[in-house]
């Protein structure tokens, strides 16, 4: 054999391979072939989720600024309750002070 005829068989082999190839690709395609029905159903799955994530995001978005809210009216309720026990005890002392200024004077 030849470097002629080894180039032309290599050349059919080839060819071969490549038809082969080509008919088991289609008949693959063609007993694998999704029914339309099928993509419209995963195309309205895919709209459906993407429904269900903005609403999730919208959900997230409203815990955050409703915790953000609820914890400025903690903080400002601690404040106020520090202020209200600050003047408690101011009003103690004073009672007592006065307490000691009516006993002293008695």
């Amino acid at each position: 054999m030849n470097r002629t005829e080894f180039i032309i068989v290599t050349a059919i082999i080839l060819f071969v391979a490549f038809c082969l190839g080509w008919f088991a690709n289609w008949l693959v395609h063609r007993f694998v072939r999704v029914p339309g029905a099928d993509v419209e159903e995963v195309e309205r799955m895919a709209q459906e989720l993407h429904e269900a994530e903005e609403t999730r995001d919208q959900a997230i978005t409203y815990l955050q600024q409703r915790e953000a809210d609820l914890t400025n009216q903690l903080s400002q309720t601690e404040a106020e309750l520090a202020a209200t026990m600050d003047g408690l005890r101011d009003a103690r002392r004073e009672a007592e002070e006065l307490r000691n200024a009516l006993s002293g004077a008695s």
